[in-house]
């Protein structure tokens, strides 16, 4: 079998060397190739490199080898086993380099190294979406061999048509775009790096938070792009908004003024503050402690003088527990209880109830619990602190609690109390009627004094 294979190859190799056939190989400027020889019926001790009719290297089986160091081959070839290196190609490069295995013997194999040129139109280093973008790729065709097939693969690896511009971009334009050139079965693919600039993807699901939970809304650009960069591209302010509701006018929260130092300007901040370093791409804000009205959608947007605004939008809900009839209650009454988001929660979405005591949720059977929660007389082992957990696919999204203050319906206190007001209520009386014994006994007392004279003396003044 392994002297089959053998013959074989010694005939392919002959009939190439018959009919001169060459390999197409396929280079940009400042590539590295590697040509192996190939299989020779009768190799003799000695290899031997050509670029037409310049002698570039030549080796033997005894390990000895030499390479040229003209100046238009310098500190560019090398050899390893049965290969010839060529690094950094430049344009005097490319050609036709052949092989012998004699000095003066004829051409066993040929390379014709052919450039590919890939370009991009304009060659700025950074894009806004909707700006104009133009991409070729070039590749020589030699006179009497196929045309070779050209086409472009975007940066998801799909295929796309040879005319590539110009066209105006999008935030998913950037990335690496590759240039697939086809020839006689085989393929080289020459990359083109394309920046557009964009913020970073918006989460797709809400965030979660709870009044006494923390909260990080993010927002970024990416770390490659720097704020000379958008300088550049003359951006005009980066904003934070928030939008109570779908369809409500936005409230601004923060200004970043973009003149050095870059300052965060506050509106209205809502408990929030923005991250510090804003030149490194990091505009996100954060918060400690959350709002019972802090549900709605945060804008954060990138203004640009040619009217171009980069915007992501984060929504964030707000989990918290309504207790009715309120927080102080006494022992007996109806207690309903409402985990909450402020609207109806998806199908995806759970709610786990933490009482004070487990015995309160000994009806539940299941893990689910309902987000409105009654009982219908509640005891004073209902007191302390109720938490509510929100969960989805088995991961806690967020927390909330309440705490309640619930009475015994006549506890030692308010036996003391009304004692208290009792004993009160009867000394005043007592004392009233005190006041009004004595009040009567000085008046009747009085108006005997007044009676016992029976000549009164006129008024006025008598001489004695």
């Amino acid at each position: 079998m392994k002297s089959s294979i053998q013959s074989v190859l010694l005939l392919i190799a002959v009939l190439i060397s018959a009919t001169g056939a060459a390999e197409v190989i396929y280079a940009q400027v400042n590539e590295t190739v590697t040509l192996t020889r190939p299989v020779v019926k009768n190799l003799e001790k000695y290899s031997y490199w050509y670029f037409g009719s310049v002698q570039l290297a030549w080796s033997n089986v005894l390990g000895g080898k030499w390479i040229s160091q003209e100046e238009l081959w310098k500190n560019r070839l090398s050899l390893s086993g049965d290969s010839l290196i060529i690094t950094n190609i430049q344009q005097q490069n490319f050609g036709t380099i052949s092989f012998k295995h004699t000095f003066d013997g004829p051409t066993v194999f040929e390379y014709k190294l052919l450039k590919l040129t890939v370009t991009v139109k304009p060659p700025s280093p950074l894009l806004l979406p909707g700006e104009k973008l133009s991409l070729s790729c070039n590749a020589k065709t030699l006179q009497g061999h196929n045309t070779p097939v050209i086409h472009w693969l975007n940066p998801q690896q799909e295929k796309m048509t040879n005319n590539r511009g110009p066209f105006s971009v999008k935030s998913q334009d950037n990335g690496q775009w590759t240039c697939v050139v086809t020839h006689d079965g085989k393929e080289k693919k020459a990359r083109v790096s394309v920046t557009v600039v964009d913020l970073s993807p918006a989460p797709l699901l809400p965030l979660y938070t709870s009044k006494s939970g923390p909260l990080t809304i993010p927002c970024s650009f990416p770390a490659h792009i720097s704020w000379q960069q958008l300088t550049a591209k003359d951006i005009q302010e980066v904003l934070w908004d928030f939008v109570p509701r779908p369809g409500s006018s936005p409230q601004r929260l923060f200004n970043l003024s973009v003149e050095n130092p870059l300052t965060w300007r506050p509106d209205q901040n809502r408990g929030l503050r923005p991250v510090p370093d804003p030149q490194k791409g990091y505009l996100s804000l954060t918060r400690n402690r959350g709002r019972e009205d802090g549900s709605g959608g945060y804008e954060c947007a990138l203004k640009f003088k040619n009217g171009v605004t980069l915007k992501r939008t984060v929504q964030v809900e707000v989990l918290q527990i309504i207790s009715s009839p309120g927080t102080e209650l006494i022992s007996g009454q109806q207690l309903n209880l409402t985990c909450s988001i402020g609207h109806p929660m998806t199908s995806e979405l759970q709610v786990k109830w933490v009482p004070p005591e487990k015995s309160l949720l000994s009806s539940l059977t299941s893990d689910r619990h309902p987000a409105h929660l009654v009982i219908p007389e509640v005891g004073t082992g209902g007191s302390g602190k109720w938490r509510c957990e929100l969960w989805r696919n088995g991961t806690r999204l967020t927390t909330t609690d309440i705490t309640l203050k619930i009475e015994p319906k006549l506890s030692v206190w308010m036996l003391v109390v009304i004692c208290s007001v009792t004993s009160i209520v009867i000394l005043v009386l007592i004392l009233v009627f005190i006041l009004c014994r004595r009040r009567q006994r000085k008046t009747r007392h009085h108006r005997r004094k007044l009676c016992q004279c029976k000549t009164p003396k006129p008024k006025g003044f008598y001489r004695t």
